[in-house]
């Protein structure tokens, strides 16, 4: 019979008013009772809408990999200050003789892709915990109280599944925090202010003699706009920074993403441990991933150096593209990217590997550069070569066109930022100024004179060197490829004459 209700209701309602009417019975104040019990069964159904929306805010258990701080690699540095610590949660007996208040909160701060939320499952088997994991976009909802609600059945649920399993303790971990910890502007209520208001409440409500103890870590890549509530001394008493690994952490996760590829003998991974300056850790594990389908496409049993150099460029650009140009801007490509080499050479000789005239990503050509010891400080003499090796695209295309194209957007836009640089840094001719007091005509003007003259000293560099622009060409135009060997032969060559 319920079943059919919907079309009973449909069915009789019409004919009950018609007899009503008909019989002279004023149906409006019926028909007002009738709208007021829709209203009230309707917003009692968004109610229960939203409380099996609250229902559903976690997925199904999954069970957590089992993963060790031995198996992190790249951040011996955060792993040595996460461990110190969890060991407030490991050993409690020592650091309740000394006194010690146990930590609330840790906070790992970094670029995407450094590993935080791999540290945060290590730190979950290290101190034998149970471990649960959010993003900081499961708590926004355009229903008031939702978020602040999902927030209380986490800690929630942290304490029961610990106490279930006979565990002394729960590391709750919140990716992207900053989605609800963003400052608060003082103004309106918002959504996001409850949800934050409650996980500082849910904090402060973690105490050192409750059992089981929890233990809240959050990642974020954006430290600086984080509410200061949130960071202060009893809420998120430790701030680890996790950064981009360095040569020697670059190695070490090499080594741990080959152990299970045929890698060739020949292959040296110190080497390219250096050809990958400033790549993440998620980066050297696609690059190693992105070499064995480059094997499997090649029908190879191993991985060769090869293979690698082409993952380097498809994680760096992305994949090789099939985008047709015509032969006029082929050669503008290839004389583009031949300024950018020529200066490279003449500013850093030996710095050039590649060049290449093969569309990837959005790029129709590139030049790959070898790898330079990892540089932390830079002088104005350093950034100045790196501005005109970035002009040198554009200054080649005035030398034989008399033009520029948009093809130079990418080089100048690179440009613009190391001329920011600068000016923070007290490199200008401003010397040591708030930058944050430039005004935009300010900007404007240094950017120009510094450009403009840079932009002088790389035309008068490269226009000495058209030689090695015409012999260079015809090779890249035929085999879209220039080796860094044949290349400093043609520029050698072309300087002896």
């Amino acid at each position: 019979m319920r079943k059919y209700a919907k079309e009973i209701a449909i069915g009789v309602i019409p004919v009950a008013v018609l007899f009503f009417i008909y019989i002279g019975l004023n149906v409006i104040p019926l028909a007002l009772l009738a709208a007021l019990g829709f209203a009230v069964a309707y917003t009692a159904r968004g109610k229960g809408r939203l409380t099996a929306l609250q229902g559903r805010q976690r997925t199904p258990d999954k069970p957590v990999e089992s993963l060790s701080f031995e198996q992190i690699g790249g951040q011996e540095r955060p792993k040595e200050e996460l461990i110190e610590a969890l060991d407030f949660l490991v050993r409690q007996d020592e650091i309740s003789k000394l006194g010690i208040r146990p930590l609330k909160g840790i906070l790992l701060s970094g670029p995407p892709g450094t590993g935080k939320t791999l540290l945060a499952k290590a730190a979950a088997q290290y101190t034998d915990s149970i471990y649960l994991a959010a993003s900081g976009s499961e708590f926004v909802e355009m229903y008031v109280g939702v978020g602040a609600g999902r927030i209380r059945d986490l800690f929630k649920e942290a304490r029961t599944k610990a106490k279930k399993a006979g565990k002394s303790s729960a590391v709750i971990f919140i990716d992207e925090i900053e989605i609800i910890g963003g400052k608060r502007d003082g103004g309106q209520q918002r959504e996001y202010d409850q949800t934050l208001n409650q996980l500082l409440t849910e904090m402060d409500g973690i105490h050192a003699n409750q059992a089981p103890r929890i233990l809240l870590i959050a990642a974020t890549n954006r430290k600086e706009i984080l509410d200061n509530a949130l960071l202060r001394p009893g809420r998120f008493d430790r701030h680890i920074g996790v950064d981009l690994p360095d040569k020697k952490g670059r190695l070490h996760i090499l080594n741990i993403h080959a152990k299970n590829k045929p890698i060739a003998e020949e292959v040296d991974l110190e080497q390219l441990a250096s050809e990958t300056f400033h790549f993440s850790g998620a980066q050297l594990e696609s690059l190693m991933n992105e070499a064995a389908i480059y094997a499997m496409r090649a029908k190879s049993g191993v991985i060769t150096g090869e293979h690698l150099a082409l993952a380097i460029d498809k994680v760096m650009m992305g994949e090789k593209t099939d985008r047709e140009t015509t032969k006029e801007e082929r050669e503008r490509v290839a004389l583009h990217e031949l300024g950018h080499a020529i200066m490279a050479e003449l500013l850093r000789p030996g710095s050039v590997s590649q060049v290449a005239l093969s569309p990837r990503g959005q790029a129709l050509g590139y030049v790959r550069h070898n790898p330079q010891q990892d540089r932390y400080l830079y002088t104005t003499q350093f950034l100045n070569s790196q501005i005109m090796i970035a002009l040198g695209g554009a200054a080649a295309e005035e030398i034989f066109y008399g033009t520029r194209s948009t093809g130079s957007r990418g080089d100048f836009e690179q440009a613009i930022s190391i001329v920011k640089t600068m000016v923070e840094s007290g490199l200008t001719e401003l010397g040591i100024i708030d930058a944050g007091m430039m005004t935009p005509d300010r900007w404007a003007d240094i950017n120009r004179t510094i450009l403009d003259d840079l932009m002088k000293q790389t035309r008068l560099l490269l226009e000495q060197r058209r030689e090695v622009f015409t012999q260079s060409l015809d090779t890249l135009m035929r085999e879209e490829t220039l080796s860094g060997e044949e290349f400093r032969r043609l520029l050698d060559g072309s300087h002896a004459a």
